[in-house]
């Protein structure tokens, strides 16, 4: 099941760095959406993909699986989020404004010239 999880994370990874790469704004920003889940999924996988119940104080551990990258992983999920959201209300704030999400045009630099 990890090299499945490595595999789609490869996935990922792969297209959110095509995304980011490119000039329009909203790309971007869901190019660095795709890569905060691909760190979500890299995070779980590298805990350990294994069943279990919850942890319980008194018990054996051996049973259980361990809370702390789910923990890890629910934090950045809401981070991201607000991240993400900044991004897509400062992008079309700056569409309201310039009438282009193109990085070149935002930058200044016309190809055209």
């Amino acid at each position: 099941m990890e090299i499945l999880m490595s595999i789609v994370i490869g996935i990922l990874f792969t297209a959110a760095t095509y995304l980011i790469l490119s000039k329009s704004l909203l790309r971007i920003i869901i190019g660095t959406g795709l890569l905060s889940h691909g760190a979500h999924l890299l995070i779980l996988t590298m805990g350990g993909l294994k069943k279990g119940a919850a942890p319980l104080l008194g018990e054996d551990a051996e049973v259980y699986v361990d809370p702390l990258p789910q923990a890890l992983i629910l934090t950045a999920i809401v981070i991201s989020f607000g991240v993400t959201s900044f991004f897509l209300v400062m992008a079309y704030r700056s569409y309201q404004e310039l009438g282009t999400d193109n990085m070149d045009k935002l930058r200044g630099n016309d190809s055209n010239e």
